[in-house]
């Protein structure tokens, strides 16, 4: 009898939701139910260092799952960055990743035999290279590391990845021409002028380890211009995830004084393995559409995620679970 009465209760909850949003004029598929009773169990999230875009990400959809899966366990698991997080899903030690999208096609072809096993999610947002260095720095390009102390990312990250393709696509081997440091973003703003000449990092602006440091401190960053990104292209196929583009003056409105920086930028997909339940990958995929504005609120890039990009997973195919989604709220 308790369960007939839920039943009905559940009924009249969604009547009324849908019933005020008619009155709101809501598109209504945000409300509608996925199933009967929300998927639970355990997943485990692969994110990124602790000052990165992909841990506050990871934090924030965290609570937002919380909320239409209450009975879903999300653990978080730090990480190197993009090449980790590729690694760990396609090996099965992490269930979901967020991953730059030559991080996926380099692994992808390097044809290990678990590659066929990665399935795209979400598009999400767009990963910009920042080469920092001080104010006064005499830096001035890419080609100008030449003999300088460079941070190039942490082993098996993404930033580690795009910098060595910066760098070798302006004739400086990374191992050679310059002094290669492992900074991240938790360490190299910090730094920055006594340990190092300059870092690189790649990730959603604005990031809130450099965004930290400019409420405090000085820094310049180096333009990577259309001709040294054409110079990328030119180094393979995976290379054609990159694009030329120009950080937003937004992006860090003290440093960058209304100006905006050439720069390279690539895609950053939500990924997960083909044998994931599709009916969890479904309700998953809704709550990160779901729940953009909520967390583009704290983390500024995660704005851009849009329901029309979103299918768009390349080099993945979608995973099924995602796909039904998409394809539940296609107009």
């Amino acid at each position: 009898m308790s369960k007939a009465l839920d039943r009905i209760s559940r009924s009249r909850a969604v009547q009324a939701a849908v019933a005020g949003a008619v009155a709101l004029g809501l598109p209504l598929w945000w409300l509608l139910p996925l199933g009967e009773d929300p998927p639970s169990g355990t997943i485990t999230f692969s994110t990124g260092t602790r000052a990165g875009v992909y841990q506050e990400y990871g934090e924030l959809l965290r609570n937002e799952l919380a909320k239409d899966m209450p009975q879903l366990k999300v653990k978080l698991l730090t990480s190197a960055g993009s090449q980790e997080n590729v690694a760990r899903v396609a090996t099965g030690k992490a269930d979901f990743t967020i991953a730059a999208a030559d991080a996926v096609d380099t692994y992808k072809m390097s044809g290990k035999p678990v590659t066929d096993r990665l399935r795209g999610v979400a598009r999400l947002y767009d990963d910009y290279v920042q080469l920092v260095v001080p104010p006064d720095s005499d830096i001035r390009s890419v080609a100008d590391l030449k003999g300088k102390r460079v941070a190039i990312g942490l082993p098996n990250s993404g930033v580690r990845l795009i910098a060595t393709r910066v760098l070798e696509a302006a004739g400086i081997d990374p191992e050679k021409d310059i002094t290669p440091r492992s900074d991240g973003i938790d360490t190299g703003p910090k730094r920055l002028g006594h340990e190092l000449d300059a870092f690189f990092w790649s990730g959603g602006v604005p990031t809130d380890g450099l965004e930290k440091i400019a409420e405090s401190s000085a820094f310049r960053f180096v333009p990577i211009d259309a001709d040294l990104v054409a110079k990328v292209h030119a180094q393979g196929d995976t290379a054609h995830f990159y694009r030329a583009t120009n950080m937003p003056e937004s992006a860090y409105p003290t440093v960058q004084n209304g100006d905006t920086v050439p720069t390279i930028a690539v895609s950053n997909l939500l990924i997960t393995r083909k044998d994931m339940d599709p009916r969890l990958t479904e309700w998953l995929t809704r709550t990160v559409i779901k729940s953009r504005d909520g967390i583009g609120a704290h983390v500024h890039s995660a704005q851009l995620v849009d329901l029309r990009t979103a299918i768009y997973t390349d080099p993945l195919t979608l995973h099924d679970g995602a796909r039904r989604y998409y394809r539940s709220v296609k107009p």
